[in-house]
């Protein structure tokens, strides 16, 4: 009589655990076995659809990129082009001959800073004006975004000429406006470099503007106000609520610009007439430019293009890879 009981309890206890140890699959795993499995075909479905888009990317992109470095590595001139020499196998010697003149370490400096200030600049204009869209009236939001549009729009080229019309000095009218006579602002080093700067942030903020406003308009209505309330200034509420909200946004603009901004080529070559008095204006796409074509040595001007191919990738990897040591989303 009183053993009964116990045995009947240690049974229902046997069947406790067993009935908890089927109820887990075998390797601990927590994990039903009736869960779906993706497909087979599934994993290829995205890569069909990009098919077409990596087909024309490759034919515009990857085919030129190996053809320049593919020329870099020749000696590759006038001879070799007409058909009177063979083409030879170089090596490193184009670099070697790059790398071991000083004009080419001048100029490059002399690109990384012009495209600093360019990407600097341009990026508070465009964040300035599109804290200033959010709070215009509707009508000279739509004139500012007009005029910002058209300077977009505006072929460099003819943007180029217009300023230069500005500044002439003879006829430009910022010259009688600052009573400066007939001071030249192409003739010094550094104010055709201004010059050049104001003609790129003049025609590359608008992306920036459009792009960093859109942001703005996304991001809730109840933050900021919730900001104004504790009394923070427009200052404050742009670096401590707009801009860790707008982050993804600025990295996608300010990649663009460094892009852009450090291939520049013609607003230098129409502004500064070719690069400048005694090439004091010249950048690295201006450089490779006069290299390749003016001088001939198109091996020369390929090897340019590849440093700055590789210099470009390099800034955007590095500053990819700090964003996400951030814990930032792209």
């Amino acid at each position: 009589m009183t053993g009964s009981p116990v045995s009947s309890g240690g049974a229902v206890r046997g069947r406790v655990r067993v009935r908890r140890g089927l109820s887990r699959p075998r390797g601990g795993s927590r994990r039903s076995s009736t869960a779906p499995r993706p497909l087979r075909g599934a994993s290829r479905t995205p890569w069909i659809y990009l098919a077409p888009a990596l087909v024309v990317l490759g034919g515009l992109l990857v085919y030129p990129v190996y053809q320049l470095g593919l020329i870099s590595f020749l000696e590759y001139t006038q001879a070799q082009v007409s058909g009177g020499e063979p083409t030879t196998f170089q090596g490193f010697g184009n670099y070697a001959e790059l790398f071991g003149d000083g004009e080419f370490w001048r100029v490059l400096l002399a690109t990384v800073v012009f495209a600093a200030a360019c990407v600097v600049s341009t990026l508070a204009v465009g964040c300035a004006l599109a804290v200033l869209l959010t709070r215009v009236r509707a009508v000279p939001r739509l004139a500012l975004m007009l005029a910002g549009l058209g300077a977009w729009a505006t072929p460099a080229v003819t943007g180029s000429t217009v300023w230069l019309l500005l500044f002439d000095p003879d006829f430009g009218p910022v010259n009688r406006m600052l009573a400066l006579g007939d001071h030249s602002w192409t003739y010094g080093r550094y104010s055709a470099f201004l010059l050049v700067l104001l003609e790129v942030v003049w025609c590359s903020f608008p992306f920036v503007m459009v792009t960093v406003y859109a942001g703005i308009r996304a991001v809730p209505a109840e933050v900021l106000e919730a900001a104004a309330l504790d009394g923070a200034s427009q200052w404050r509420i742009w670096r401590s609520v707009l801009a860790p909200m707008l982050r993804p946004i600025l990295v996608v603009v300010t990649i663009q610009s460094v892009i852009w901004d450090f291939k520049v080529f013609t607003q230098i070559y129409v502004m500064t007439n070719g690069g400048g008095i005694a090439g004091q204006n010249l950048v690295l796409n201006v450089y490779a430019y006069q290299k390749a074509f003016a001088s001939s040595q198109y091996s020369l001007g390929s090897a340019i293009g590849v440093v700055m191919l590789l210099i470009l990738l390099a800034v955007t990897l590095v500053y990819l890879r700090l964003l996400r040591r951030q814990g930032e989303e792209l």
